[in-house]
Formats: structure tokens, C-alpha cells, sequence
């Protein structure tokens, strides 16, 4: 027990280090530098980048930094397919930390919401739906929701699938958005060059991604609101 609540302390010190430090400091020049030197790096800059993204997820600090910078440094397809995996790697990480060495921590601090309940009982129910809505939500920010879920019942198989898919509209959307920053001088010279056709090609692309991002969250938003209005009402049924 006193080894565990040690490592427990451990774990917090370190995470609380990481997060002190990105809000202190220059993070987001920073970031800029890591995604240009794991472009120039190959496999050591893609292991770079997932290592900062597990730390940063873990830490409760925005993964949307990293996302745009995946698309900065690599593009639209590559950025995707290196953010993705990187992104579920590091909320599996937060998921078996709120599951093992932070348990007790994420009971302290998450576990006594209503809404959090709410969850456990609907996830309790049907565990891929529920954690496919809540990702696609906006109802729970990323980081929350990785350790709110680890005090579910929900297994770390359909966790793991769930949140891919689940995740995957948002980080296309801002690995789109971060591949666009080196376009933009192209695009501003192309203007000037009478290329207006790829500026709109551009343009007609983010227009398309944003809308399918929108109204997917919204609908899922709906329907969660609507599952996790229910559960009083079943479990009432359930007592009569």
C-alpha cells in the first residue's frame, strides 16, 4: 500500500511538473520547432511526436496543439495517420493511469459528478455506443472524459476501438487545418498568379470537413443527452 499511494504521488508530482511547465512556458513556439524537426527527423520525429502526445495528454493539457501540428509538419493524410494512433495511444494511457496508480485521485476529483454517474450507468448498458457518442460530443472535454471513463465498467478493448473512431472526425479536422499553414503563402502567391482554383479547392475542403465535423457532433450530442436523461427513469422502472 505505501509503495502504490508512492508511485501514486509519483505520477502526480510528474504531471503536475508537465502541465506548470507547457502553461508557463512558450509552449506553442515550441511546438512549431517539434513538428519542423520531426519532419526532417523521419521515424525518430514520429516517435518524438507521439511520446509529447501521450505526456500531454496524460498532463490534461489540449491535444488540439500537437493535432495542428501534425498536419503542419507531415499533411493532411500523414498527419492524420500519425495524430490518430497517437491520440488514442496517449488517452488509453490517461484511461489505465485513472484505472490503476490515479484511481483514487480520479474518484476525488471526477467521480463525485452527477453527470459522470450518469455515464457509468449508461456505459454499464451499452459500452461501445455510449463511449462512441461521447467522443463525438462535446459535452466532456477530451482530457475528462479519458479518466471519467476509467471509472466505468467498460472494457479497455471496446474503450480503445470506441474512442478511434469516435475521435477521428476532430483530429482530421485540425490535422486539415494545421496542413493549411504552409499552404498559406502558397496560396497568397497563387492569388496574386491567377490561382484561384486552388484556393477554392482549399477553401471547398475545409467548408466540407467542418460541416461533416458539425453536424456529426451535434447529432451525437443529441442522442447522448437523450441516453443519459434516461437512466433515472430506468433505473426507477427497474426498482418497481
Amino acid at each position: 500500500m505505501v509503495l502504490k499511494g508512492a508511485r501514486a504521488i509519483l505520477v502526480v508530482v510528474i504531471v503536475a511538473a508537465i502541465a506548470a511547465a507547457v502553461w508557463l512556458l512558450p509552449v506553442a513556439d515550441w511546438t512549431v520547432a517539434l513538428a519542423e524537426r520531426a519532419r526532417s527527423t523521419g521515424a525518430a520525429g514520429v516517435a518524438i511526436f507521439v511520446i509529447a502526445y501521450i505526456a500531454s495528454t496524460v498532463a490534461f493539457l489540449p491535444g488540439s496543439i500537437l493535432t495542428l501540428a501534425a498536419g503542419f509538419a507531415y499533411g493532411p493524410v500523414w498527419g492524420l495517420a500519425i495524430a490518430s494512433p497517437a491520440s488514442v495511444a496517449g488517452a488509453t494511457a490517461a484511461f489505465l493511469l485513472g484505472r490503476t496508480l490515479l484511481r483514487g485521485w480520479a474518484e476525488r476529483k471526477i467521480g463525485e459528478s452527477a453527470r459522470v454517474r450518469a455515464i457509468d450507468a449508461a456505459v454499464a448498458r451499452q459500452g461501445f455506443t455510449l463511449v462512441l457518442l461521447l467522443r463525438l460530443s462535446p459535452l466532456f472535454p477530451f482530457n475528462v472524459l479519458n479518466y471519467a471513463l476509467s471509472l466505468s465498467n467498460v472494457s479497455l478493448r471496446t474503450y480503445v476501438t470506441a474512442s478511434f473512431i469516435g475521435m477521428l472526425p476532430g483530429t482530421a479536422l485540425y490535422v486539415y487545418l494545421g496542413s493549411l499553414a504552409p499552404a498559406a503563402a502558397e496560396l497568397a502567391s497563387a492569388s496574386k498568379d491567377g490561382g484561384a482554383p486552388r484556393i477554392a479547392l482549399y477553401a471547398a475542403g475545409l467548408a466540407a470537413t467542418v460541416a461533416v465535423v458539425v453536424i456529426g457532433t451535434r447529432a451525437a450530442k443529441r442522442a447522448l443527452e437523450a441516453e443519459l436523461e434516461q437512466q433515472p427513469n430506468k433505473k426507477r422502472r427497474e426498482l418497481q
